[in-house]
């Protein structure tokens, strides 16, 4: 099966050759992380063309490609930032082309001292809980939209005792046993399977399943280069990468795990977060 993927991803690129000393630049939310650095690693390889990736929120990401006017790709990792993307003309909406899934979980240290077991947990007291920023990465505003569509909001938010800037950062604050559990993603489990335990939330729990989209910046120098590396991601090779990180790569696996959630989408901070 391996030799098949990789001849198959191959003699996609052959038509195309390998261009050394190009660059491509990225600006991709943390969610992609280890996915996506491998993933760059891989392409220039086969291509020349080197990726460079700058990683944040999902927010931070899309402000710094705007004021900068600069970048070739950006990879939030949400629909709701691509949305926020197209709204400001930061991309070409055409070119948007979903990679892999994420699935809204509770993640507590690997010894889960304080038996987390699901969200009724969290409002404990003495437990300590951090999300993401909700105003600038997607993890945090998925756990938004989750204390409030459960009806948690009030008798969690007491507990959170910080707001973290991206969603590497949402995992090592956990990984590292700063805090008792986040409201994070699944896939945090697989970026660190000795440090970070992953507690499911239940089905009826998760209202949205997160997409991860690509598209080309509007401010790109290389638009048809930038085409190959999204083909790539979506190739086998590609998906390949992404699902040995953990990463759902399909919409129907994706929505085994929450058949009635919404999958993607957008959601509005309420006003009091």
């Amino acid at each position: 099966m391996r030799v098949s993927i990789f001849f198959s991803f191959f003699f996609l690129f052959l038509s195309s050759p390998a261009v050394y000393g190009k660059t491509l630049i990225a600006f991709v939310g943390s969610a992609s992380l280890p996915a996506t650095k491998e993933a760059a690693q891989v392409f220039e390889k086969a291509t020349g063309i080197h990726v460079e990736l700058h990683f944040g929120g999902s927010g931070s990401m899309l402000s710094r490609m705007i004021l900068s006017r600069r970048g070739d790709l950006y990879f939030p990792g949400s629909h709701d930032y691509m949305a926020k993307a197209i709204e400001k003309k930061a991309v070409n909406p055409d070119s948007v082309r979903e990679i892999a899934y994420l699935i809204p979980a509770i993640n507590v240290p690997r010894s889960n001292p304080k038996s987390i077991r699901g969200l009724g947990d969290l409002v404990r007291k003495g437990v300590r809980v951090a999300i993401a920023n909700p105003h600038s990465v997607c993890v945090g505003l998925y756990a938004v939209e989750i204390l409030e569509k459960n009806g948690f909001k009030e008798r969690i938010k007491p507990n959170i005792k910080t707001y973290v800037e991206s969603c590497s950062r949402t995992a090592n604050i956990v990984a590292f046993n700063n805090v008792d559990a986040v409201i994070g993603w699944r896939v945090f489990e697989q970026w660190n399977p000795k440090r970070i335990l992953t507690i499911p939330l239940k089905p009826d729990e998760i209202p949205r399943i997160a997409s991860i989209p690509i598209a080309i910046s509007t401010f790109s120098q290389n638009p048809r280069d930038s085409l190959r590396y999204i083909d790539f991601l979506g190739s086998d090779v590609g998906r390949g990468i992404f699902r040995k990180w953990g990463y759902i790569v399909t919409r129907a696996e994706a929505r085994r795990f929450a058949p009635k959630a919404q999958i993607g989408g957008r959601y509005e901070i309420p006003p009091d977060w």
